[in-house]
C-alpha cells in the first residue's frame, strides 16, 4: 500500500514510529530484533531520527540491505553511512552486522556475510528499502547478470554478489527470497519520478526490468510504501 505524506518530516515520523514499534514487538517476542537498512543519501534524515528514538538498541542487530565492495571507511560505503548517521548515541549500543569484510574478495565476502546472517538464528524483523529511478531496490539492478538469482523466490542464500550494469562498484545485496522472509518491509520514496516508477511497478506481473515489483506485488510479507514530495 502507498501512503502519501504531505511533507518529508511526516514521512520520517511515520517511518520511525513503525520501525520502533515493530522492533519492540520482536524484542518482546524473541528477546532480539534485526533491522536492515539501505544506503545512499536519501535515508540520512531517517537514520538521524531513528538514532534518537526510544528503541532498546542493545537488543537490536542492524545490518544492510546491500553494500558496495569497498572498505568500511570509504565515503561511498553504506557501512560508513550507517556508522556516521545511525549508530550514534544510544543507537551505538546496537550490534552492527557488516556485509563486506574484504573489498578485494567478492565471493569470500558473500560467503561470510551469509554465514554471519544465518548465525543470527532469525529472519529480518523489518527492512527499510529505497528505490532507484530504474526500479532497483537494495542492489538488485535491472540488467545485471545475477538478477535472476536475486529475484528468485527460492534462492537459497540471504546475500549474493551482483555487478550493476550502469552503477559504480560491485555490490553485495540481500536476495528477494530473504527479503520476503522478513517480518515487515517498508519502502521510502520521494518525488514525482519515483511515484511514477512505483505506479508502473505495481502493475502485474512482476518484471525483471523493475526489480522492486517483486517486493511490491508479493502476498507473503507485509509491505508498505511511504511517499513524500
Amino acid at each position: 500500500m502507498l501512503h502519501v505524506c504531505s511533507t518529508p518530516q511526516e514521512q520520517i515520523e511515520r517511518l520511525v514510529a513503525i520501525v520502533s514499534e515493530t522492533l519492540a514487538q520482536d524484542i518482546r517476542r524473541r528477546g532480539h530484533a534485526v533491522l536492515a537498512v539501505s544506503g545512499g543519501r536519501s535515508p540520512i534524515a531517517l537514520f538521524q531520527a531513528l538514532a534518537v528514538a526510544p528503541i532498546a538498541w542493545e537488543h537490536v542487530t542492524v545490518t544492510l540491505a546491500d553494500d558496495r565492495l569497498l572498505p568500511a571507511d570509504h565515503a561511498d560505503s553504506n557501512a560508513a553511512l550507517v556508522h556516521t548517521h545511525l549508530l550514534q548515541g544510544a543507537a551505538a549500543r546496537a550490534r552492527f552486522l557488516p556485509v563486506v569484510d574484504d573489498p578485494n574478495a567478492m565471493a569470500a565476502s558473500v560467503e561470510r556475510a551469509n554465514a554471519r546472517f544465518r548465525a543470527l538464528g532469525q529472519p529480518l524483523t523489518i527492512a527499510v528499502l529505497g528505490m532507484g529511478d530504474d526500479g532497483h531496490t537494495a542492489s538488485l539492478f535491472p540488467g545485471a547478470a545475477q538478477i535472476g538469482d536475486g529475484l528468485d523466490p527460492a534462492y537459497p542464500a540471504p546475500y549474493l554478489g551482483l555487478i550493476p550494469p550502469h552503477a559504480p562498484y560491485p555490490r553485495i545485496t540481500l536476495s528477494v527470497a530473504e527479503l520476503l522472509r522478513a517480518g515487515r518491509l517498508l519502502l521510502s520514496i520521494a518525488g514525482e519520478t519515483k511515484r511514477a516508477v512505483y505506479t508502473r511497478a505495481s502493475t502485474p506481473p512482476p518484471r525483471a526490468d523493475l526489480p522492486i515489483s517483486f517486493v511490491m506485488q508479493q502476498q507473503t510479507t507485509p509491505f508498505d510504501a511511504y511517499w513524500a514530495p
